[in-house]
């Protein structure tokens, strides 16, 4: 494109006026961005002089407009990533106690050091945090029914990249109401500590009907947590703490919408399903389909324990949300080969600039192995890029059972075919 200069621009500018002036015609000029018009009024006689002295112009001078037509806003993404139950039973946390420092009780930043680059490179990361966190004062048990993990642990989930906790599942009473009242005042102080997110749990109707809403990259961003059960535990009359169940369609409905008409996305957590099977329910299928038309984008679903399988669903109006059905295990000292392999779930949620439109894509699946050896030493976690045949071959798996028993096999051929059947091709994350 040819430079001028300001001056030489204006220039121009009066000479074509006049020539144009002289014809006492009126020309339209249109452009790639726009329309350009050059507008008189009057017709007037070309100006003649043979006098060296400045030609003086009519007062009515030739205006010339441009319009331009707004560039869109450009797309927001947020790339996210999501796991399913960090489950702290007794020989995960000692295996935290066994790498403490002196005078350190726990440190568990070595069972997910292999697994932290992957969390942190997420714009947010939401984790499942299954065991519930009493705080000070309480006992801490990696007991089936009676879970209560170190403080420590929610710190060590920070530093690792979580930035969203959910917290409804069914463990939360297993250390009464007052197990469950310390744990939400755990993580009110954890959210005052760092820029984080926990719900699931409320202090009352009031915080319960208070959305957990993220501003990230200009993009808003509702999350929303409901569990299916609470291990046939209730919370007293007298209490005013509150759980969102997933049995309560009626309050899950208008916390869904009223989320999608303050925020641009909606993420809800649902623990529900049955244990230990790789089969979705259809009671689950039915409840995800009315999730997504209510408004929610993305479901992360627990519970389980076991990796299962996801989807696009369609609402009526032709737009989509994404159900993942079950993520599984994040970290475990279970003991069977479908508990010990899980799902680390990467996506974006993508806001189109222009219609305001939110979709769900690039999703990848990338499973994630507890790995242990005799007397559950050396637990950690790996990402299934990291995990080799080595390491496959030493784990503690196959030689804890009695001859025959196929869920307690394990090499990368038992991973690789678990991970064919329950994580479809099109959504497998393996590099």
């Amino acid at each position: 494109m040819m430079k001028q200069s300001k001056n030489g621009a204006g220039h121009f500018y009066i000479h074509l006026a006049a020539a144009l002036l002289a014809f006492g015609t009126v020309f339209c000029l249109t452009a790639c961005s726009g329309e350009s018009k050059i507008e008189t009024g009057e017709s007037i006689e070309p100006i003649v002089t043979d006098s060296t002295e400045p030609v003086t112009l009519p007062t009515e001078t030739t205006v010339i407009t441009t319009t331009t037509e707004p560039a869109a806003p450009p797309d927001i993404s947020v790339n996210m990533l999501a796991v399913g139950d960090n489950l702290v039973q007794t020989y995960v946390y000692k295996a935290a106690q066994a790498r403490a420092a002196a005078g350190e009780e726990y440190n568990f930043a070595p069972l997910y050091e292999h697994v932290k680059p992957i969390v942190q490179e997420a714009d947010v990361a939401v984790i499942n945090q299954e065991t519930i966190i009493c705080g000070d004062g309480f006992e801490v048990s990696g007991s089936n029914f009676n879970f209560c993990s170190p403080p420590v642990l929610g710190d060590t989930m920070v530093d690792v990249g979580f930035d969203i906790f959910t917290l409804a599942n069914n463990h939360m009473l297993d250390r009464g109401v007052e197990g469950l009242s310390a744990s939400i005042n755990y993580w009110n102080k954890m959210m005052s500590k760092y820029p984080i997110l926990a719900l699931g749990a409320y202090t009352g109707p009031g915080d319960q009907d208070t959305l957990r809403v993220q501003d990230i990259k200009g993009m808003r961003i509702a999350y929303l947590a409901y569990t299916e059960s609470l291990n046939g535990y209730s919370i007293p009359d007298y209490s005013e703490l509150r759980v969102g169940r997933t049995y309560d369609e009626e309050l899950m409905e208008r916390q869904i919408r009223r989320a999608k008409e303050v925020a641009d996305a909606v993420v809800v957590a649902a623990h529900w399903g049955v244990e230990d099977t790789h089969t979705v329910s259809p009671e689950v299928k039915e409840l995800a389909q009315k999730m997504i038309n209510w408004g929610a984008d993305v479901i992360l679903g627990s519970h389980p324990h076991t990796a299962q399988t996801m989807e696009y669903l369609t609402r009526e109006d032709g737009t989509q949300g994404f159900v993942f059905y079950s993520l599984g295990n994040f970290i475990s000292a279970q003991t069977d080969n479908f508990n010990v392999i899980g799902e680390m779930a990467r996506f974006n949620i993508v806001k189109n600039g222009e219609s305001g439109a939110v979709t769900v894509e690039d999703i990848g699946v990338m499973p994630v192995i507890t790995h242990y050896e005799d007397t559950f030493s050396n637990l950690r976690l790996y990402p299934y890029n990291e995990y080799t045949p080595e390491l496959a071959n030493s784990h503690a798996l196959p030689y804890t059972h009695a001859p025959g028993e196929s869920a307690k096999d394990f090499s990368m051929d038992v991973i690789n075919a678990l991970v064919d059947a329950n994580i479809p091709k099109e959504y497998q994350w393996l590099e």
